[in-house]
């Protein structure tokens, strides 16, 4: 494992998530001066996903080319000087278009990062993109408990700084992403003579695949999959986007629901880490399905409770909704092994995009409805995945058969 390589990316990907969990508390806290409805704030958050998202195969394609190198770097500069000045906007267009700007570094980062991430694990890619992801889960759930500090001390004014406490990253990861990607070379293990090829090789879990399926097959498998990976991530972004304003509705503080997102937040990087080292041994189909289908009980539950019981359940409910995410993503990987960069951007633009689709979306009815039961519903949508993980066809993997041994006296 390239220890370097995926620690800069790591390091990287914690600091951007860092700033891009702290949109939503950003418009939360302009929700009075700029008097934002429920709508407003999630067409912000979806205008920032998407912008973070649609563009996600071009820089794969991008990353591809320039073989993972300062691309990433780069991107998180570009994302923390924009998010400093969205702050600074006058009123809620000019900082939907600040916050826009802002997505696009988002955007540039996560396909070279989990490009060089998947490289940097070779034979344990899965773990290494679970450990890439939950330095990244850490940052979505450092940002809104230290963004909501500093709102409630200093105001927006102190997320500026937030934004420049980033930048070291940058240069880190500009340093260590200086090499191009080499290609991996696999030696085998050294043999006695007359000693067997003999005992089979061990078949790793499996995992999707459209092998041996023709037309309608196929389309129903993609279907499955991209359904899966748009309710998960509704469920993901869309408490990310809408938990603040639901919370702060109900009289807590910003550093209150600030960490009460943040436990969730924590829980899902954990889960994220969990589903990638389980995904190196276990078959990627049954992990999706029973993640998905345990975790609604929770969800639902943690929206109706408070004290301790709330961060008990919202634990559960983030650790489970977590263990897909990096699974997915070596998914897509699989597909298109000659292609890491673009596959990467594909699925991670789609489940950004889809899931800041389905936030923008449920703000919208929450204006007529109420958040809480918006809520609930996102709350349900981890059943609607467990189902459609059932349906993804998995790669079927055979044991090598044995070569013959020599004959004496060849």
């Amino acid at each position: 494992m390239d220890v370097k390589r995926l620690a800069a990316v790591s390091v990287g990907h914690l600091a951007i998530d860092l700033l891009n969990s702290s949109v939503a508390m950003v418009l939360t806290a302009l929700a009075g001066p700029f008097q934002l409805r429920n709508s407003q704030i999630g067409a912000g958050v979806m205008v920032y996903g998407l912008f973070s998202s649609l563009s996600q195969p071009l820089f794969g394609w991008l990353a591809d080319r320039l073989s993972g190198r300062w691309l990433g770097a780069a991107g998180l500069a570009w994302t923390a000087t924009f998010f400093a000045l969205a702050t600074r906007a006058p009123n809620y267009p000019l900082l939907l278009v600040t916050m826009a700007l802002a997505a696009l570094g988002s955007s540039a980062f996560h396909p070279q990062g989990a490009m060089n991430a998947s490289h940097a694990g070779h034979v344990r890619a899965s773990s290494a993109t679970a450990f890439f992801f939950l330095l990244g889960q850490i940052g979505l759930a450092l940002g809104p408990a230290i963004s909501g500090l500093i709102i409630q001390r200093f105001g927006l004014a102190g997320i500026p700084y937030l934004a420049g406490a980033t930048l070291p990253a940058a240069v880190y990861m500009a340093y260590v992403l200086r090499r191009p990607l080499q290609p991996h070379s696999v030696e085998p293990a050294p043999e006695t003579p007359g000693q067997a090829s003999a005992s089979p090789r061990t078949p790793g879990p499996r995992t999707l695949s459209l092998q041996g399926h023709r037309g309608r097959q196929r389309w129903v498998i993609f279907a499955a999959f991209a359904l899966l990976v748009a309710a998960r991530s509704t469920v993901q972004q869309g408490f990310y986007g809408l938990l603040p304003k639901f919370l702060a509705d109900q009289g807590y503080e910003p550093g209150q629901y600030g960490l009460m997102v943040a436990v969730f937040s924590t829980a899902l990087a954990l889960g994220t880490l969990l589903g990638g080292v389980l995904g190196d041994r276990v078959d990627h189909r049954r992990i999706l399905v029973w993640a998905m289908l345990a975790c609604a009980p929770f969800s639902l539950a943690m929206l109706n409770a408070q004290g301790g019981l709330y961060y008990l359940l919202a634990a559960a409910a983030g650790l489970l909704v977590g263990m897909p995410h990096s699974i997915q993503v070596v998914m897509a990987q699989k597909l298109l092994p000659g292609r890491q960069g673009l596959a990467s951007g594909a699925v991670l633009g789609f489940m950004f995009a889809s899931g800041a689709a389905g936030t923008g979306l449920a703000g919208w009815i929450a204006d007529g409805t109420g958040l809480a039961p918006v809520l609930h519903g996102i709350g349900l949508l981890p059943l609607v995945a467990g189902l459609s993980a059932l349906l993804l066809q998995e790669e079927k993997t055979a044991p090598a058969t044995a070569a013959p041994a020599p004959a004496a006296g060849r």
